[in-house]
């Protein structure tokens, strides 16, 4: 597959809950090495679609293409056997156990009827390190010792533990500060240079122009437009958000998704 190529394309995805339509015929890629921001109002159609890519609530029509290769995704598991891991706004991080417990949590390894202990601390501490995470001390602290920032970190360390190709990133600097909100940006950026492709949902869009190499910006539903983020202004993408249309920003119909 190019570099150029998208890991995954979503095309034509609609999905709908009983009489309401939430996803419109929504078109996605993302790109290996790159960080996609997606963003929107509330209601505008965020969560299902990437609940969609996750295989949490499995699109009703549309074209899945991973690597190039149409998907029939219709659960959480299938998505994880792609690559596809999501680092959720709740973190899914229990609170009562250590950093390695919570990485493995689900996948231990083991040795015989043992838990390889050895083999899961090593791992733990290459992930960490693979994205140059120094401010965890220990990774036998318990995660009810960490900060938020650390906490994030933690969850997207996890995510990478396993080789994943795209990650999902929903609202990681969500109620940090703002030297909490650097290292987790810091660290969203080395995650795509090492070669992942990834989803940052946000609303904050000073982190999105900060770190993110395109933006897909959502209205009711639909696309309203997907560009390089070095082609728009923050007013621009405000004006996407707010009303699906921006002077100058041509829509989905006639931009195609482009590198």
């Amino acid at each position: 597959m190019s570099e150029k190529s998208p890991i995954l394309h979503l095309r034509g995805i609609n999905k709908s809950f009983g009489v309401a339509h939430v996803l419109h015929d929504v078109d996605l890629a993302i790109y290996p090495g790159q960080v996609t921001a997606l963003v929107g109002d509330n209601g505008a159609g965020k969560s299902t679609l990437v609940k969609a890519i996750a295989g949490i609530y499995p699109a009703d029509s549309g074209e899945y293409l991973f690597e190039g290769k149409p998907q029939h995704v219709t659960s959480a598991k299938d998505a994880a056997a792609l690559g596809i891991e999501v680092v959720y706004q709740d973190l899914a991080l229990c609170e009562n156990l250590d950093i390695v417990e919570n990485m493995f949590l689900g996948r231990e390894k083991k040795n015989g009827l043992i838990l390889d202990e050895t083999t899961m601390e090593s791992k733990a501490r290459e992930a960490l390190t693979s994205l140059s995470v120094r401010t965890v001390k220990s990774v036998r602290q318990s995660v009810a010792s960490l900060s938020g920032g650390q906490r994030q970190t933690v969850a997207i360390a996890k995510s990478v533990l396993w080789n994943s190709k795209i990650v999902l990133l929903d609202e990681p600097t969500a109620a940090l500060g703002v030297a909490q909100t650097r290292q987790v940006l810091d660290l969203v950026r080395r995650l795509a240079d090492s070669g992942v492709g990834v989803l940052l949902i946000s609303h904050n869009l000073t982190d999105v122009f900060e770190v993110a190499d395109r933006i897909t910006a959502l209205y009711l539903g639909r696309v309203a437009a997907d560009v390089a983020t070095k082609d728009v202004t923050s007013t621009q993408v405000v004006e996407l958000i707010t009303t699906g249309q921006s002077a100058g920003i041509a829509g989905p119909a006639t931009k195609a998704v482009t590198s």
